[in-house]
């Protein structure tokens, strides 16, 4: 048995080496081969005769690689068709948002003021379509494109896999913290600060992965978010898996509830209003289960497609997770730092004992949303929920430490300015938002 090592640039995962081994093991008289993608080599193990450079190179190229030294990456390609598929994408995506628009996806919220658990079911299907996938859906729209990404040669089911692996651990996660917080209260509620870094954090990530997506940035391809080796065998996840795993896929799926999307917070108040561990388990896992449909949907749009049109959906895929990302990253930034509101402010009425403030919360925000008030008097905030289970009934007024789910109807907040200066409100996103302009009496 004889040995030939030939250079592959073009190489960057797992399942590079496997398209690899498969076309160029298909030579006559080729015995088997090894391929590495982190050394960029693969190792040819043959008899008799040596095989023949061209067939060789035109195995190599029909797997979508090239023989020869790998390159240093450039930072911006200078493939025609790349931005080609960019601009695509971005004519989709624009298509696709004014669609939503005009459906009134955006503007989806449920008013009721049923105890029956089973109300988290429609509110679950809603939220699975509307403005809180813009956290949870695209990051599993940008992981399970990445995932079909690396793995060309997998079947469809086999990259519809991961999101019924994310979906199961979202729906038993759910069920089982459900339950927890019912039985013991409200004590796995983060802080508003903690809730803004978590926003941060996603982001990033959906920023990062879109950023790897789109090809426009080759020097991406290669670099990414992994897990520390120690932490990586704890969990099971093998040397080379670090950056997909069937156990990582489920355990991120149960982690989303601890996202701060404003229908899952209005879910989780009422789960800990029942006080009963069955209760809370039904609400949120019922919950989950209506967010399935939704985020399997858009998830598994990533493992119908190949060949072209596969990269023309990484581009629109991945450039709907760079706006995402940033948006999340800027909203998850404002509400763990300080953030504006761009109303004209109104002055608020003086009863004698508070300054009343009146405002409005729809499922598109709080109207209005900026108000001047007095320093040093008592401030009586009265919200009249229109829509109860939407991303702005969940309000927070960090300067003091207030973090409240609206009820149907009017609501009302009492706090004391003591200082000159903003203070800042918003959804538990920090995607709708406001403040009080605080002045001297």
């Amino acid at each position: 048995m004889r040995k030939l090592t030939v250079q592959i640039r073009g190489m960057h995962c797992k399942s590079c080496e496997i398209l690899i081994e498969k076309n160029v093991g298909g030579i006559s008289g080729v015995h088997s081969v090894y391929a590495n993608y982190r050394l960029g080599i693969a190792e040819i193990r043959y008899k008799g005769h040596d095989p023949a450079t061209e067939d060789i190179s035109s195995a190599v190229r029909e797997a979508g690689y090239e023989l020869g030294a790998s390159e240093n990456a450039p930072w911006l390609s200078t493939d025609d068709s790349d931005y080609k598929g960019l601009l695509l994408g971005g004519v989709i995506l624009t298509g696709l948002y004014f669609a939503a628009k005009w459906l009134g996806i955006f503007e989806l919220g449920i008013n009721t003021t049923s105890t029956n658990p089973f109300i988290s079911l429609p509110v679950g299907l809603i939220a699975g379509i509307s403005t809180c996938m813009a956290l949870v859906g695209g990051l599993i729209m940008s992981l399970s494109a990445r995932h079909a990404e690396l793995h060309p040669e997998a079947s469809i089911l086999q990259k519809f896999r991961p999101h019924l692996f994310f979906n199961a651990g979202r729906i038993l996660g759910f069920a089982a913290l459900g339950g927890l917080i019912g039985l013991i209260g409200g004590v796995l509620t983060p802080s508003v600060r903690l809730i803004g870094m978590m926003t941060a954090v996603v982001g990033f990530v959906m920023l990062f992965l879109g950023l790897k997506l789109v090809d426009i940035f080759p020097k991406f391809k290669n670099v990414n978010i992994s897990l520390p080796s120690g932490i990586a065998r704890k969990l099971g996840f093998h040397k080379d898996q670090r950056e997909y795993s069937h156990p990582w896929t489920v355990l991120a799926g149960a982690l989303t509830f601890f996202l701060p999307c404003g229908f899952t917070q209005a879910m989780q108040l009422y789960a800990v209003s029942t006080g009963s561990f069955t209760q809370g388990a039904l609400v949120m896992g019922l919950f989950a289960l209506g967010t399935a449909p939704g985020l399997l949907g858009i998830g598994g749009l990533s493992s119908i497609f190949s060949g072209k049109r596969a990269k023309v959906f990484f581009a629109t895929v991945g450039l709907a997770a760079i706006i995402l990302g940033g948006m999340n990253m800027i909203n998850g930034g404002k509400l763990a730092l300080t953030f504006a509101a761009t109303q004209s402010p109104i002055s608020v009425v003086d009863t004698g004992d508070y300054q009343e403030v009146r405002m409005s919360q729809l499922a598109t925000g709080y109207s209005p949303n900026v108000f001047y008030i007095k320093a040093n008097k008592p401030v009586k905030w009265i919200i009249d929920s229109k829509t109860q289970f939407s991303c702005a009934s969940s309000i927070v007024l960090p300067a003091f430490g207030i973090n409240k789910y609206l009820q149907a109807g009017e609501n009302i907040i009492t706090f004391t300015p003591t200082r000159v200066g903003e203070i800042p409100f918003s959804c538990a996103m920090g995607m709708y938002r406001g403040k009080f302009i605080v002045v001297e009496s």
